[in-house]
């Protein structure tokens, strides 16, 4: 049976299909906005940031004399606005030239931690009771200096892994919306790091122009290429000038029949107490615990040392077995 479709029902059979294509969510464009880095850039920063994190947990225990844990929590992509407004008020920020690349970055301290390290700085023990507001004056900025050179010292070296950068103070503020820097919609790399000393708690932000991080884009792509390739030689050579300073702890050890505690302390004078050691059997020398070498129990004048015989080999070692040491 043949049925022709009326003007009406071809009519609602493409209204539906219109009502369809509204059903889905239509998000503008923002024109003024610059152009994202990529995700892969971001985790690279993220990386980066995690070593710096790691550095800084060191460098200002040392210099504040204090125990202090220092975690990153945030890395994100914003606007120099919305940057601004995450901020406390008053704060203390700075203005990072970052030669030899054109703009600027911003560091911020939060007020929660900046008294407690001027507080420290003055021998106190920066355990404050009551949460300071006000304006760091000129004097306590001065002392600051010492605290913002150990961090972007650190920073600084995190960052040589990718590029050279040299982060300087340029300007210091306390009100977030007077650092006139950047322009408003200006996208910034936002990076937020928990610190905590002893129950102080407070965050450093750090923001950086995705302009800036995009012409560093090559550079991130050669860190990570070179990171796939074998060591060259030098470096083999640094990292084994940073081993032989390590220290291990060697222990030879007569490996024989075991003894119970009751049967220790059953031991009285006159009886004898067999080891079953042969006098010309193999000892085990152990390196931090583990069994590295079987040697023989030699004298060299006064002291007693042991001659290495063999090395154990460990699955895929390969050693050269000519020749033998001798630990004292």
């Amino acid at each position: 049976m043949s049925r022709q479709l009326s003007q009406t029902e071809i009519d609602a059979v493409f209204q539906n299909m219109q009502d369809r294509k509204r059903e889905a969510p239509a998000v503008k464009f923002d024109f003024r906005r610059p152009d994202r880095i990529p995700k892969s850039q971001v985790r690279a920063i993220h990386l980066l940031h995690d070593t710096f994190v790691r550095n800084l947990v060191s460098s200002l225990s040392a210099y504040l004399r204090s125990y202090l844990t220092v975690n990153l929590v945030s890395v994100e992509q914003l606007s120099y606005a919305e940057f601004l407004d995450g901020l406390p008020s008053p704060t203390c920020m700075i203005s990072l030239g970052l030669n030899p690349y054109d703009g600027n970055g911003v560091m911020e301290l939060n007020p929660s931690l900046v008294f407690p390290i001027l507080e420290m700085l003055l021998g106190g023990t920066g355990k404050t009771s009551t949460t300071i507001q006000r304006d760091v004056t000129e004097i306590e900025q001065k002392l600051l200096d010492g605290l913002f050179r150990i961090i972007l010292n650190d920073l600084r070296e995190a960052w040589k892994g990718v590029t050279m950068v040299e982060f300087t103070i340029e300007a210091m503020e306390t009100e977030p919306q007077l650092l006139h820097i950047l322009a408003p919609n200006e996208a910034v790399v936002s990076i937020g790091i928990e610190i905590r000393i002893g129950e102080t708690v407070g965050m450093m932000n750090i923001a950086m122009p995705s302009i800036v991080i995009k012409m560093m884009r090559q550079k991130f792509d050669q860190q990570w290429s070179v990171r796939k390739t074998h060591a060259s030689e030098a470096e083999q050579m640094r990292i084994l000038r940073f081993l032989r300073e390590g220290m291990l702890q060697a222990e030879a050890r007569l490996e024989g029949p075991t003894l119970t505690i009751r049967d220790l302390l059953d031991l009285k004078e006159g009886h004898l107490l067999t080891f079953d050691y042969a006098a010309d059997r193999s000892i085990e020398l152990l390196v931090n615990g583990v069994h590295k070498f079987t040697a023989q129990v030699v004298s060299t004048g006064r002291k007693r040392a042991c001659q290495i015989e063999q090395i154990r080999r460990t699955p895929g070692q390969r050693i050269n077995d000519e020749g033998a040491g001798a630990a004292g």
